[in-house]
């Protein structure tokens, strides 16, 4: 089994063939491909790649499931005995993708 750590929206997924992970909003649609090359680590049993920061030539391939937003989470701030009050809403927008492929043409580390 084949696990690839890559860096994306500011976050790193640890990820293998197959998954379904919720990242940050990517501007494709439903049924697009996507390609991430920054590529920090391939950790199977035999030999672990680690990169420096990134793995030169490897990739992970995804498909685009669906955009949406996430539950509404609600903000409140308030001063007691102030009459301060602020009550605010927010709903994250996501992409859920599906991990198809993870390659590697090199075993280097970026220099």
């Amino acid at each position: 089994m084949i696990h690839a750590i890559f860096e994306t929206g500011g976050k790193q997924y640890r990820v293998k063939e197959g998954d379904e992970i919720f990242i940050e909003r990517l501007e494709a649609e439903a049924e697009k491909k996507v390609k991430f090359d920054k590529v920090l680590a391939i950790l199977n049993e035999e030999n672990p790649v680690i990169g420096s920061p990134y793995i030169k030539g490897a990739s992970v391939t995804a498909k685009v499931i669906k955009n949406g937003k996430s539950k509404k989470i609600i903000v409140f701030k308030m001063n007691r005995r102030k009459g301060y009050r602020r009550k605010q809403g927010h709903r994250q927008p996501y992409t859920k993708l599906q991990i198809s492929k993870i390659a590697v043409k090199a075993q280097k580390a970026e220099e």
